[in-house]
């Protein structure tokens, strides 16, 4: 205790006490290093003024996508708990209820149907926050049973990637999905119905080499980082530095991997207009609020 303590008469210091600040006030832009009050996010749809594409999870990106932010949700079949009793510093089980509670999701897959744009539309997002989107049995089934229910309600699909890959706690059972996905496409094409990918930051491993390059339109976020191996593996193993902004979104759409790279606030309107065209109908005029 300094002198200034010992002076300072009871009750004064208790008005002056420093209150805690929220860790969560403020975020770090990662592409300016802008301070960004967290309050302002909704309003810029999570774009930062740098035009960083920040990551947002099922309920923001249902939200954004479909009209109004009204949407139904589909129940994923569950599936087998830790098949393979894994274990690595910790339980498979213990990662699990740490990922349950983290995003209060099941799992890294949900599924809503509601309208974009006037045009019903069964929308699967993929949460990267859930074990790094990591597709597993359950990850697995719900691409399959979203993609079933577009058939069964002669419904189109969009799916919104985000994944790390495979999940390597339930080895080749997790693999198996990457097939099991591909037919559940091929289905939808067989039945006519369109098929659309959003690939988001980031899409990687076993996700890209399956459903995530499979659809009949591939649009992808600004900046996202979409490839098999990282750069970073392929620069240790080729011993030379990758060209800049490789396997970055623009520079797929530069060389023909995807379609188009589109702003999140003009994804609802592009995927209308493409909806219409695909489905036949006429896509309803949306003015769209002027980012806060």
């Amino acid at each position: 205790m300094n002198w200034l303590q010992k002076l300072t008469p009871p009750g004064v210091k208790s008005i002056f006490t420093k209150k805690d600040t929220p860790d969560n006030l403020w975020v770090k832009c990662p592409k300016s290093n802008e301070m960004i009050f967290a309050a302002d996010l909704p309003g810029l749809l999570h774009v930062t003024p740098a035009g960083h594409h920040m990551r947002i999870g099922p309920k923001l990106r249902m939200q954004y996508t479909f009209d109004g932010g009204e949407f139904e949700t589909v129940e994923i079949p569950a599936v087998a708990k830790d098949p393979l009793k894994f274990k690595d510093d910790q339980k498979y089980t213990d990662r699990l209820k740490k990922a349950r509670a983290k995003t209060g999701d099941d799992d890294a897959m949900s599924i809503g149907v509601g309208k974009i744009r006037g045009i019903k539309t069964v929308v699967l997002v993929q949460n990267f926050a859930f074990m790094g989107g990591s597709l597993g049995m359950a990850a697995g089934e719900g691409f399959i049973q979203a993609a079933e229910y577009a058939v069964a309600n002669k419904l189109p699909m969009v799916a919104f990637t985000a994944a790390g890959g495979a999940r390597m706690q339930e080895g080749a059972l997790s693999l198996m999905q990457m097939p099991r996905t591909t037919i559940a496409v091929q289905e939808m094409r067989e039945n006519n119905l369109p098929y659309i990918v959003v690939l988001c930051d980031p899409t990687t491993g076993g996700v890209t080499a399956s459903y995530a390059m499979l659809g009949d339109i591939q649009l992808a976020e600004p900046g996202a980082l979409i490839c098999f191996a990282g750069p970073r593996v392929i620069e240790e193993t080729i011993r030379e530095k990758l060209p800049e902004g490789f396997q970055r979104a623009e520079y797929l759409e530069e060389h023909g991997m995807i379609d188009r790279v589109v702003p999140r606030r003009d994804m609802r309107k592009v995927l209308g207009d493409i909806l219409a065209v695909l489905t036949q109908q006429t896509a309803e005029h949306i003015v769209e609020p002027e980012p806060v």
